[in-house]
């Protein structure tokens, strides 16, 4: 692709483990399997309403351990002061602020103190307003602002992917994804899509809430190859005669030009 390095594609694990350890641990296989440059999860303690997919501190350093021990990227969105805290001393080096707290200072402030070298933000439910503030008021090397809608399924029509680059004047923009099916993430691709956020599951049947807008490893695996294509397909932008047409352009030339009584 031209001028830009290659999309940064993250398999979106959130709650998908149901609170379960050997089940993180096999999502994180399997999307390695897939391709994904990265894996993410949400750490929360207490979170009210979410407890039965919270892990302790030393799950989550089993499982970031074992992410590492595949060679697989990982980071999780922190949803408290102390989930902040405790991400900073697993060393995670990627942070994602979710949607619902783009709008809250204190939280935004927390994450400027660990001084963040990429920041990611989600912008569903946010006027461009209130995504300009945030984007004001957070310290980092790197923002990259993805174009969300907080609807699961996401309906197309409501999708908006030509707001990507508005959201952040054209340059470090992406999309986290909330659709059914794999084609608004290729498409984000090819639309200059720095990062893409899909939803990720082993099995769109299990009961937890975001099972149903997620893909299975098989659609994850053709949308990775699929982005990577498009990437490639992008091209440079110059039109020129390509390779693979040189060798037999007079040939075809030749030949089309005996159907005709003229040649250009």
């Amino acid at each position: 692709m031209a001028d830009r390095e290659r999309t940064f594609i993250v398999a979106e694990a959130g709650i998908n483990h149901e609170g379960n350890l050997a089940l993180a641990h096999s999502m994180a296989s399997v999307a390695w399997e897939c391709g994904c440059d990265a894996i993410k999860f949400q750490t929360h303690f207490g979170f009210n309403g979410q407890e039965q997919y919270e892990f302790t501190k030393e799950q989550w350093k089993k499982l970031f351990d074992y992410c590492d021990s595949i060679g697989l990227k990982w980071f999780s969105t922190p949803f408290d002061f102390e989930s902040i805290d405790f991400l900073k001393e697993c060393g995670m080096d990627i942070w994602k602020i979710p949607s619902g707290l783009i709008t809250q200072k204190d939280f935004l402030d927390k994450i400027n103190s660990i001084k963040p070298e990429w920041v990611i933000m989600s912008t569903g439910m946010a006027s461009i307003e209130e995504i300009l503030t945030a984007k004001s008021r957070i310290k980092t090397k790197k923002l990259t602002v993805l174009q969300c809608v907080t609807f699961y399924p996401t309906p197309y029509e409501d999708v908006n992917l030509n707001a990507m680059p508005y959201i952040n004047l054209g340059k470090n923009y992406g999309l986290s994804d909330h659709t059914i099916g794999i084609e608004t993430p290729i498409a984000a691709a090819a639309l200059g899509a720095e990062v893409i956020e899909k939803h990720f599951t082993l099995d769109r049947t299990m009961e937890g809430p975001d099972h149903k807008a997620s893909i299975e490893p098989d659609e994850f695996k053709t949308m990775v190859k699929s982005i990577r294509n498009v990437e490639i397909a992008m091209g440079d932008g110059y039109k020129r005669i390509m390779p693979s047409e040189m060798n037999h352009r007079d040939e075809i030339r030749r030949i089309m030009a005996e159907h005709v009584s003229y040649t250009i």
